[in-house]
This record gives C-alpha cells, structure tokens and sequence, in this order.
C-alpha cells in the first residue's frame, strides 16, 4: 500500500474564522516585507545614493505595477468565459454574487512580472536611474519574497497538482472528486487503500504549491543571492538570470501541476485530454508557453546587456586613431614654438 499525506485539517483559508482575514493576504504581506529588506540591504551594500524614501517609493510603485499586472493578466488570460471582456469594471470588484467580500481571486505570475516590469521602468526613467542596476537588485531579492505567495496558496488548498500514487501526494479537500466507476480510478484507490462515498472518491495530488515554493524560491534565491550575486556581472545579467532560472523550474513543475480546467492544454501534442493525470511530455500549458517565452527573453537580455557593454563605448581602434592623432598635432605645434 502506498502512503499518501491528508491535507492538514486545522489549515483554513481564515486566519480568525468569521473575519475576512485570509493567510493569502497575509503571506503576500510577508513576501513583500522580505523584497523590501532584501533590496534594500543590496542598496546599501553598492553604496548607491537612495533615500529611504526613495526605496520605498520604487518598492510601491513596483508592487503596485505587480498587483495591477497580476490581476488584470489573470482576468484576461487565464478566464476563458470572458467574463471580464465584456463587464471590464468586476476585474477589480471584490465581492461575488452575493455581496460576499471574497477579495480578488485570481492573481498571475506571468503577469505580475510584466507589471512590475513596466512599473520599474517608468520609475527609473522618470527619477535617471539605472534601469538595469536596480532591475538586478530587485530580481534577486523577489524569489525570496515569491516563497511566501506560493505558500498562500498551499493554505488556500488551490493550485494543486495532477493525481499521483507518489507518497508525496496530498488529498486536498477541495479537489474534485472522481465517480469510482471508472477503472483507472477504481484501482488507483484501491492500492492506496482509500475508500469512496456516495460512488466519488477524492484521490492525492501534487501538492504542487509546495514544490514551485522549494525550487521557484529558495532554490533560486540561495543560486541567485549567494553565487550569481557574488559575481562580478554585467548589469542586467541577473534579471536574465532570473527569467531563465523561473522559467526553467516552472516548466518542469507544470508537468506535476493542473493546468486551468478552463484552458487546458494549449498544445496537447501527445494526444489526450485528462489534465488532472500526467500523460505526455509534449502536453504543454499555458504556464509552459510562457515559460518558454521568459526563458527566450532572458537569454535575449543576457546576450543584449553584455553586447551593450561592450559596443555603448567608441571603439579602442577608433580610440587610438585620434590619440595618435592629437599625439601629432600637438609635436607640430611644440615644433612650431621652437
């Protein structure tokens, strides 16, 4: 009999059940606390002229960059009813049908990057600072803070992943149930051991949350602040560092992870439908693709910030030319004196 791990019963979305204070909330407090103090740590060790006022002003306007882009990317794409196409005003609407305050629900990585991105940009711009210099700092303080999201989302019990029979697999209360008349179901139960009722039966998952919390997080940030930070790079490198470094680990973990009922398989090359059971490799998600996209646009900024450096500055041929150059003007002219 295989073992499997119930989804802890004392965990509940409510910090105090019966207000609307979720532990959601509260990891993305913490997550944003620790970019704050990670960033801000970084600046003072670079020595860079930034008031506090000033840190906390680029924090602000990234997280909110982040929030906006999130929220709105998660609407657009991830809805496939759309919902949000044709009543824009309920992206931003915290309550559901029934005047229940129920907050946003529904955030996007792929989109928060792409916010606070842009955010970043228009702050750096506006205040003549280095848009590459501060980008690094902040990449490699956000997996860190990333820990926390995923972690809200393990207490939401949402995001989990596909049905396993690893002994890391998870019974989630609020994953869907599957009819016990079906075989595969039928003897995945019973060789671990799980009874049905009323003919469903609520089998283990991935607790995907947790891994992407693991190798999206720690694993990046111990890479990123403790051997990538250490390195004498070329600005900007460490954001492309982290696009690769997310991508990768993300695109791996999606094959553990459910993809949006909704969406599916985007690319479902390897034939079949199931997205709740691992069936081939070349099922892509939504997730994949933009992985994908985010791997590509690291290397792009990798190769572009290292061609930049070595080209911004005029040629040392060119350079020599007219050194030589003045070197003869001015023998002329001591000549002349003479």
């Amino acid at each position: 009999m295989t073992a499997f791990i119930q989804y802890p019963a004392w965990i509940r979305p409510e910090i105090i059940p019966g207000l609307p204070v979720r532990w959601y909330g509260l990891m993305y407090i913490f997550a944003f606390a620790t970019a704050y103090f990670l960033t801000r740590y970084q600046v003072k060790e670079r020595k860079l002229d930034m008031t506090s006022d000033d840190l906390s002003n680029l924090i602000f306007y990234t997280i909110l960059g982040l929030l906006l882009g999130a929220r709105i990317f998660s609407a657009l794409v991830y809805d496939a009813t759309g919902l949000y196409f044709r009543k824009p005003w309920l992206i931003f609407w915290p309550f559901d049908a029934n005047m229940r305050l129920v907050g946003l629900q529904g955030m996007s990585y792929h989109g928060g990057v792409i916010g606070a991105t842009i955010a970043i940009i228009i702050y750096c711009r506006v205040n003549k600072l280095s848009i590459r210099e501060y980008g690094d700092i902040i990449v490699t303080a956000v997996p860190l803070g990333y820990t926390f999201g995923r972690l809200g989302n393990f207490f939401n019990a949402e995001l989990y992943g596909r049905v396993t029979e690893s002994p890391l697999g998870m019974v989630f209360p609020t994953a869907p149930r599957f009819p016990l008349s079906l075989d595969w179901v039928q003897r995945l139960a019973g060789r671990l051991g799980i009874e049905g009722m009323n003919g469903m039966v609520n089998l283990p998952r991935h607790p995907s949350q947790l891994y992407e919390a693991f190798f999206e997080g720690i694993v990046l940030w111990l890479l990123m602040w403790f051997i990538f930070r250490k390195k004498d790079l070329v600005k900007g490198t460490m954001i492309g560092i982290y696009m690769i470094g997310y991508g990768l680990a993300r695109f791996f973990i999606e094959y553990f992870r459910e993809p949006d009922a909704e969406l599916g398989f985007v690319l479902p090359l390897g034939g079949g439908g199931e997205t709740y059971r691992f069936d081939s490799l070349l099922n892509l998600t939504t997730g994949q693709i933009l992985c994908l996209i985010m791997i590509a646009g690291g290397t792009a900024t990798i190769v572009g910030v290292r061609w930049y450096e070595k080209n911004r500055g005029e040629p040392k041929h060119d350079q020599s030319v007219r050194e030589r150059h003045k070197g003869r003007k001015l023998r002329k002219i001591i000549q002349r004196k003479k």
